[in-house]
């Protein structure tokens, strides 16, 4: 399996392509990563990769998988990327 690039990596290939410097396009990557934190109790779309959410998750009941015992699991907050279209299809493929 290949390994996830990194960000020096990617901050890397966005420099290459878009002939910036290195420092440049890392602070592009910290500014839309922060951006997407400020922003997403609205959603906040990075377009052709997904929706940054907000969602509220409902109280549930589990269990303890070393002692088998119900356990109640809070209700919660959690941060969820919906992938947008045009990526499912070129990872996937169009069915």
């Amino acid at each position: 399996m290949a390994k996830m690039m990194t960000k020096a990596q990617l901050a890397g290939r966005l420099a290459e392509q878009a002939k910036i410097s290195k420092s440049t396009a890392t602070a592009l990557l910290d500014e839309i990563a922060s951006l997407a934190a400020k922003e997403a109790k609205n959603g906040f779309v990075i377009p052709g990769v997904g929706k940054v959410v907000l969602v509220n998750r409902k109280a549930r009941m589990g269990r303890n998988p070393q002692t088998g015992q119900p356990i109640r699991i809070p209700a919660k907050r959690v941060v969820r990327i919906r992938p947008a279209k045009q990526l499912k299809d070129s990872l996937l493929g169009k069915k």
